[in-house]
């Protein structure tokens, strides 16, 4: 028995109309992910000990939160519309056509969180372990407001979950933004909070974030359709997974780094 696929539910992208202004789903996410990011990191810097204020956390996501706009437009222009950007310089620009890199923006954030480590005299990775499990459910916010937007969705299925998205034609298709949800929102969230309260040492945070988020992008990118403009690249490799291999080793290096150092702290 062929089951029958779901059919995405008409959503209409603006949530709420306050006279000329118009609320996107979309923008509600990116603040509903913004301001669980100020709770919980006011709450961390309320520990004792934490050498942490509510004003610093502040400033750290302000500058976070502009890495990760400029970054992430930066990111999708270079690296999947790099041809139409040397054709028209100003494209980068046109936000209001849409388009944002997660790995741009990351690259956005690791560069805000370099100025303000030197700018408040902290090592980067004291600062790149606090803000590490901050990002996860913003993450998981954003995967939400591309499911609403009927937009990312994943290759074809005949999966029982297979759903049929008005812009991906009349083929069930993975919700694969829900898989992002679950995996590099819900799931990274826990494992890294989990992982924080075993206090490891500087720098394994970070480590734990780049290589969990890395596999998690890796594994999704089997499920969700590639960049129409791009297709497969290298090896059948999508150019998330591309980007997510990095990401792997980087991590990798960066727990064997934080913990050898801890070692030969612990015997000195």
């Amino acid at each position: 028995m062929v089951s029958t696929p779901l059919v995405f539910p008409k959503i209409d992208p603006i949530a709420i109309s306050i006279g000329p202004l118009d609320v996107r789903w979309y923008g509600l996410m990116y603040l509903l992910g913004f301001m669980f990011a100020m709770w919980l990191g006011n709450r961390m810097a309320d520990k004792a000990g934490s050498g942490w204020t509510r004003a610093e956390v502040s400033d750290l996501l302000f500058y976070g939160f502009l890495g990760v706009i400029l970054g992430g437009r930066v990111g999708y222009v270079m690296f999947y519309q790099l041809p139409l950007f040397l054709d028209n310089p100003l494209y980068l620009f046109k936000i209001w056509e849409g388009g944002m890199s997660f790995h741009g923006g990351l690259l956005g954030v690791i560069t805000a969180m370099f100025w303000f480590a030197r700018h408040t005299k902290r090592h980067f990775f004291t600062v790149s372990d606090f803000i590490a499990p901050l990002i996860p459910f913003g993450l998981a916010t954003g995967r939400i407001g591309n499911f609403l937007n009927g937009e990312l969705w994943g290759r074809p299925t005949d999966m029982p979950w297979g759903m049929i998205f008005p812009s991906g034609g009349l083929v069930a298709r993975h919700p694969s933004q829900l898989y992002e949800f679950a995996l590099e929102g819900i799931a990274l969230l826990l494992i890294l909070l989990i992982y924080a309260k075993r206090k490891p040492p500087m720098g394994a945070i970070s480590g734990a974030f780049l290589i969990t988020y890395g596999c998690f992008r890796f594994t999704i990118e089997f499920f969700r359709e590639p960049d129409s403009q791009l297709g497969l690249l290298s090896f059948g490799m999508s150019m998330g997974q591309l980007l997510s291999l990095p990401m792997v080793i980087v991590g990798a290096l960066f727990i064997t780094w934080a913990y050898r150092r801890h070692s030969n702290e612990s015997k000195a």
